[in-house]
């Protein structure tokens, strides 16, 4: 008898217990603010109920530009609020054309320490004793802005100061820092014990052009320092025409990429004035619309997005971008922005045939499915070339200020 009913409760349990982990973990999945189209049922989440925050009036259907709703399970039980925002329709130009990015950072960023060779012996960096770490940005030296290493050089140098007042960010906050600064003996100039670098370029892939706010987007991923891994602060930058002129195939090990070189360096299309974990953004000219040979499309949003059958476009030769076939395969509930929201899988024998899959350089290319630009390639998993992850377009768009 015990055993029967043991097996009963078992029965009726296990189903609850195996509802209830499905449930909370698709409660946790709603992200804090959902975009959706005016007047669209939120179908996704369709098991739970979603009513205006504060009132008794039941809705499955968003009227509103922006507000809060309620949300709970079957309408009976509530589990939390969450801000829903209604989109307009945005229409983007579809990029994939290469481009050339130069950056400029804010300050000097720190990139190693170095000892300093004196009359009375090697004396240990006296920045990294004050404090100082590797991925700060220097901003000021005495309450002077630094433009770039040699400004750096020259303030250090020329200051009737022994002890410099620095001026650091890291992590968003601003830290103040007394430095003393020691003569070298190799060139006798005054030094503090540092490396930093001021600036970078490479060849990346445009996401999309927004005429109606001559906007721009490209990477998909930030831009950060080689040797810190630091997201760059950035002062100015440029985007600058390019061109495909090889392509390294990517095999297991090894992450294959595309060379590039700019073109017509001294006459930027856009300029670029944020550097986020979401990729590049700035104000374009009217030549990157004009570059462009496809009409604007409407976006995807994510709950639009399907695994399934989608398309990339992007650039292995030249700079005219061609449509290769790709496959979703997962798609990510993330709670916050961040560039690998899908994986995705390279299908198409040619792209294949020519790259391997996904290469360093493709970052930034449009997703395509359904007509839709849903997102952009970001990173290729170095063990499975033809495989990679993508950013939802959402969050791109977030990033640039469009959303």
């Amino acid at each position: 008898m015990k055993k029967i009913k043991a097996v009963i409760l078992y029965c009726v349990l296990t189903p609850i217990i195996i509802m209830s982990i499905f449930t909370y973990n698709r409660i946790r999945s709603i992200p804090e603010t959902i975009f959706v189209r005016q007047g669209e049922n939120i179908s996704k989440y369709s098991f739970l109920s979603f009513k205006p925050y504060k009132t008794s009036n039941s809705t499955s259907k968003i009227k509103l530009k922006k507000d809060k709703v309620n949300v709970s399970i079957l309408g009976i039980l509530p589990v939390k609020t969450v801000n829903l925002k209604a989109v307009p329709k945005i229409k983007l130009y579809p990029g994939g054309q290469p481009v050339g990015i130069k950056l400029s950072t804010k300050g000097v960023l720190i990139v190693g320490f170095s000892d300093i060779n004196t009359l009375q012996g090697k004396i240990p960096s006296p920045a990294a004793k004050a404090g100082l770490q590797i991925g700060d940005s220097l901003i000021k030296v005495n309450n002077q802005n630094v433009l770039n290493s040699k400004d750096l050089a020259n303030k250090i140098s020329k200051s009737e100061k022994e002890q410099l007042n620095l001026t650091i960010e890291r992590k968003g906050e601003f830290i103040e820092k007394k430095v003393p600064k020691i003569k070298s003996e190799d060139d006798e100039n005054y030094k503090i014990g540092l490396w930093v670098r001021d600036s970078t370029a490479g060849i990346g892939t445009l996401t999309f052009y927004y005429d109606k706010g001559n906007q721009f987007a490209a990477l998909g991923h930030p831009i950060t320092d080689v040797d810190t891994g630091t997201i760059l602060k950035i002062n100015s930058g440029n985007l600058i025409n390019s061109s495909v002129v090889s392509v390294r195939k990517g095999v297991k090990g090894t992450p294959g990429e595309i060379r590039g070189i700019f073109v017509n360096e001294e006459s930027p299309i856009g300029a670029i004035y944020k550097n986020t974990i979401c990729g590049v953004f700035g104000k374009g000219s009217n030549s990157i619309k004009s570059s462009i040979d496809k009409k604007p499309i409407e976006i995807g949003l994510r709950n639009e997005i399907k695994a399934g059958e989608a398309q990339i476009l992007t650039t292995i030769n030249g700079d005219k971008p061609e449509a290769y076939s790709i496959q979703i395969e997962k798609l990510f509930d993330q709670q916050e922005p961040g560039p690998k929201s899908m994986i995705i899988r390279v299908t198409d024998q040619r792209l294949l045939k020519k790259t391997g899959g996904i290469v360093q350089g493709m970052s930034g290319s449009p997703i395509i499915q359904n007509g839709k630009i849903v997102g952009a390639v970001t990173h290729v998993l170095v063990n499975k070339p033809e495989v990679g992850y993508g950013i939802y377009i959402e969050w791109m768009l977030k990033s640039s200020g469009i959303l």
